[in-house]
C-alpha cells in the first residue's frame, strides 16, 4: 500500500503539470519564455488580453512550477523553469 502511496503522489504531481500544459495561452505563455524571460505587461501585450487573465495563466503555470519569477520594482518577470515542459507537450502529440 505504502508504494501506491508513493507512486499515487507522484502520478498527481504529473497531472498537475499536464493540466497547466492543456491551454492554448499556456503553451503560448512558455514559448515566448522559452525565448527570454519576460514581464507580465509584455506578455499582456503579445496574447491581447487582460492583465487579470495573464496573471491568472501565469499563476497556473507556477503552481505547476513551469515557470518561476522575479521582482524587480513594480514588475514581476517570469522565466521558464522546466525548458523540458515544451518537449513534452510537443512530442506527444
Amino acid at each position: 500500500m505504502k508504494t501506491y502511496k508513493i507512486r499515487r503522489d507522484r502520478l498527481e504531481t504529473r497531472a498537475g503539470i499536464l493540466k497547466a500544459l492543456a491551454h492554448p495561452t499556456r503553451l503560448f505563455l512558455l514559448e515566448e519564455l522559452a525565448e527570454a524571460p519576460h514581464c507580465v505587461c509584455e506578455l499582456t501585450e503579445m496574447v491581447g488580453s487582460d492583465i487579470s487573465t495573464i496573471s491568472k495563466h501565469l499563476s497556473v503555470l507556477k503552481n505547476a512550477g513551469l515557470v518561476g519569477y522575479e521582482k524587480k520594482g513594480k514588475q514581476v518577470w517570469y522565466h521558464l523553469r522546466m525548458r523540458c515542459a515544451l518537449t513534452v507537450s510537443y512530442t506527444h502529440l
